[in-house]
C-alpha cells in the first residue's frame, strides 16, 4: 500500500514510472493469441502478452521478440507498482468478462489467466524488493551473467544492442539498493545469512578481474569459421562490453556490497529468517501457496501432509535398509547412505560423465512411455561458478522459443564429493527428460494454444509432474507459517533425508528465499498419482499410459483442477475419441 501511495504522489508530482517503449506491434501477435475465439477474451489476451513483453524485455528477446533488445526493465519501486497497476487493469476485464458463452478452450484461458493475474495480485502484498537478497542465479550478478548468455548474439547490431542494455545495468542496482533502503524503512529486511551469502558472493567476484567475469565474456566472443562480421567488429564490441563491466557495473557491484554490509546487515533478522519475521507476512504466504499450489490447501494442513508422507517414506527407507545394509535402524541407514565415501563422486569429470550417460539412457527410453515427444533437444552444462556455491544440486532452463537454445540441464559440481551418486539418475530425470524438458518443451510446441499458455503455468504441475519431496512440504511451511529456524530446518532434512550438509544447506536457503514453491512437488505428485490410480481403475485393461500422459501433457501446465478435469473427461470419453 506504501509504494501505491507513492507512486501515485510522485506522478501526480511530475513523476511516471519508467514504463518500457513500445515500437512496433509484436512479431507473436498471432501466437499470443492462438486458438482464443471469442473476441473479448482474445483483446485482453492481446494486451496481456503486450505488457509482458513491455515489462520483461530480456524475456522478449529469448523468445524472438526484438523490440526491446536495448532494454533492462525497470526496478524502481514507481516502476514496479505502475507494471502492478496494468496487471490489475487486466484481471478487472478478466472478471467483468461472462464465462457462460465460452466454448471449452476459451474457458481454459480465461480461467489459468484469471487464476494467474489474481494470484500475481496476492503476491504483490509480499513487498519482495524491498528486502529480498539472493547469491545464486536470482541475485543481480546472476541475473546480469544470465543476460548475456541469454542475448542472442548473431550480428554486430545484436552485439550493440547487448552492450546498450548493459549500460542500464548499474541503474539496475542502484534500484536495487534504493528499494531495499524503503524495504528498511518499512520495517522489511532480509535474513542474516541471505546477506552473508550474498555479501561473499560479490567480495568474491569483485576481487577477481572484471574480464573474468561470465557477463564479461560472451559466447558470441568466440567466432565461427570464416567469420561474417567485419574485420576486427567482434572485438570492438567484446571491448565495448568490458568497459560497460568495469566503469559502470562493477562500481555499483562496489556500492551494493558495501550497503549491504554496512546498513543491512546490522540490522538483518536473525532466527525469525522465514515469512513470519516480515511485515505481511501471514498473508504474503497465503497467496504464495495460493501461486505455487493452485488449491484451497492452509499450511497446517499441508504440514500434516508433508509428516504424514515424512513417515511413510522413513518406513521405506527403513526396510530398503534392512534389505540392502542389514539394518532397519532408519538413522543408521542414512548415516550409512551419508558417510558411505564409495557412494560419492570422486571428480568434477566423473560427475558429469555420470549426468550424461544418465540423460543419455532417458532419451533412448522415453519413446517406450509417451507417444508425443518435442522436437528441441535438452543439453547438460555444468553450472556457472559464481554462483554453484550457494545453488542447488541442479537445475533446468527452458529452450528459447525461437529455436536459438536448446533445453539446458544444468549439474552442480562444486565439491563433487558431496554429491552422491544414489540419487544422480532421479536428479538427472527429474531436471531433463522426462521430467521438465519433456513437459516444458512440448508445451512451447503445442499447436493452437495462446503463448502464455505454452510459456508459462501451475507450479504444482510443472514440478508435479517430474519429481518430488515430502521433506520440502513440512520445511516450507515450517519455515514461513510456524517459525521454525534454520536450524531446525537443517536438522529435520538431516534426520529424515540422506543429503549431505552442503545440500541441505543450500536448499533450505532455497526455501527460504523462494516461499511456496517448495510445496509444489509432493502436491502436484500426489494428485496426478491419483488421477492415474483411478483412470486405471476405470479403465481396465483398456488403459493406455501413452495416452494417458498425452491428456496429461496435451494443454500446457494447467492448475490441477483443470487437470482433474481434462482427465475425467479423457476416462469417460468414447475409446474412439480417446
Amino acid at each position: 500500500m506504501r509504494i501505491l501511495l507513492v507512486a501515485a504522489c510522485a506522478i501526480a508530482c511530475g513523476q511516471s514510472p519508467r514504463r518500457p517503449m513500445m515500437t512496433t506491434s509484436s512479431p507473436l501477435a498471432a501466437a499470443a493469441v492462438a486458438g482464443v475465439t471469442d473476441p473479448a477474451l482474445r483483446e485482453i489476451v492481446a494486451d496481456h502478452w503486450e505488457h509482458l513483453m513491455r515489462w520483461a524485455p530480456t524475456w522478449a528477446t529469448t523468445l524472438g521478440d526484438h523490440r526491446y533488445d536495448e532494454q533492462l526493465a525497470p526496478r524502481d519501486a514507481i516502476s514496479i507498482a505502475g507494471a502492478a497497476g496494468e496487471r490489475d487493469e487486466l484481471l478487472a476485464r478478466l472478471r467483468a468478462l461472462p464465462a457462460g458463452g465460452l466454448g471449452d478452450t476459451d474457458r481454459i484461458t480465461l480461467a489459468l489467466l484469471r487464476g494467474q493475474l489474481e494470484a500475481q495480485h496476492a503476491m504483490d502484498a509480499c513487498k519482495f524488493h524491498e528486502w529480498s537478497v539472493d547469491s545464486a542465479n536470482a541475485s543481480e550478478f546472476g541475473e546480469l551473467s544470465y543476460l548475456v548468455e541469454l542475448h542472442t548474439v548473431k550480428s554486430p547490431r545484436d552485439a550493440a544492442n547487448l552492450v546498450t542494455r548493459m549500460t542500464q545495468g548499474d541503474r539496475l542496482i542502484d534500484d536495487t539498493i534504493a528499494n531495499l533502503k524503503l524495504g528498511l524503512a518499512h520495517g522489511r529486511v532480509a535474513a542474516a545469512e541471505k546477506l552473508r551469502r550474498a555479501i561473499e558472493q560479490l567480495d568474491h567476484e569483485l576481487a577477481r578481474p572484471v574480464e573474468t567475469w561470465a557477463m564479461a565474456a560472451p559466447a558470441s566472443a568466440t567466432p565461427p569459421s570464416p567469420d561474417p562480421w567485419p574485420a576486427g567488429e567482434r572485438e570492438r564490441q567484446v571491448h565495448a562490453l568490458r568497459d560497460v563491466v568495469a566503469r559502470q557495473i562493477r562500481p555499483a557491484f562496489v556500492r551494493l556490497r558495501d550497503f549491504l554490509r554496512s546498513q543491512v546487515m546490522p540490522r538483518a533478522r536473525g532466527e525469525q529468517e522465514g515469512l513470519v519475521g516480515i511485515p505481511g507476512g501471514d498473508a504474503c504466504y497465503r497467496a504464495a501457496i495460493f501461486l505455487h499450489v493452485g488449491l484451497a490447501k492452509a499450511a497446517d494442513e499441508l504440514h500434516a501432509l508433508g509428516l504424514a508422507e515424512i513417515a511413510r517414506t522413513d518406513r521405506e527407507l527403513a526396510e530398503l535398509g534392512k534389505a540392502v545394509l542389514g539394518t532397519d535402524d532408519l538413522a543408521a541407514t542414512i548415516a550409512r547412505l551419508r558417510d558411505d565415501r564409495a557412494l560419492y563422486f570422486g571428480s568434477r569429470d566423473e560427475l558429469l560423465a555420470a549426468a550424461q550417460r544418465a540423460l543419455d539412457r532417458a532419451k533412448a527410453a522415453i519413446p517406450r512411455f509417451f507417444s508425443v515427444l518435442p522436437r528441441t533437444d535438452c543439453v547438460m552444462r555444468e553450472t556457472p561458478a559464481y554462483e554453484a556455491p550457494y545453488s542447488t544440486i541442479a537445475y533446468y532452463r527452458q529452450p528459447h522459443y525461437d529455436g536459438t537454445k536448446p533445453g539446458e540441464y544444468f549439474v552442480n559440481t562444486y565439491k563433487p564429493e558431496t554429491r552422491p551418486r544414489f540419487e544422480l539418475e532421479a536428479l538427472t530425470w527429474h531436471e531433463s527428460i522426462p521430467g521438465h524438458h519433456l513437459q516444458i518443451a512440448l508445451a512451447q510446441e503445442l499447436g493452437e494454444l495462446p503463448m502464455f499458455r505454452k510459456l508459462e503455468g501451475s507450479t504444482a504441475f510443472v514440478e508435479g509432474c517430474d519429481a518430488w519431496r515430502a521433506s520440502r512440504l513440512v520445511v516450507d511451511t515450517g519455515i514461513h507459517a510456524m517459525g521454525w529456524t534454520r536450524a531446525q530446518a537443517e536438522v529435520f532434512m538431516r534426520e529424515h533425508t540422506a543429503l549431505t550438509d552442503v545440500n541441505i544447506s543450500n536448499e533450505v536457503d532455497r526455501y527460504i528465499g523462494w516461499p511456496g514453491q517448495a510445496l509444489a512437488y509432493k502436491v502436484g505428485q500426489l494428485e496426478i498419482f491419483k488421477l492415474r490410480a483411478e483412470a486405471q481403475a476405470a479403465l481396465g485393461d483398456r488403459f493406455d499410459l501413452k495416452a494417458f500422459h498425452a491428456v496429461v501433457l496435451g494443454a500446457g501446465a494447467v492448475t490441477l483442477p483443470i487437470l482433474d478435469g481434462r482427465v475425467r473427461a479423457w476416462i469417460a470419453a468414447p475409446v474412439a475419441a480417446r
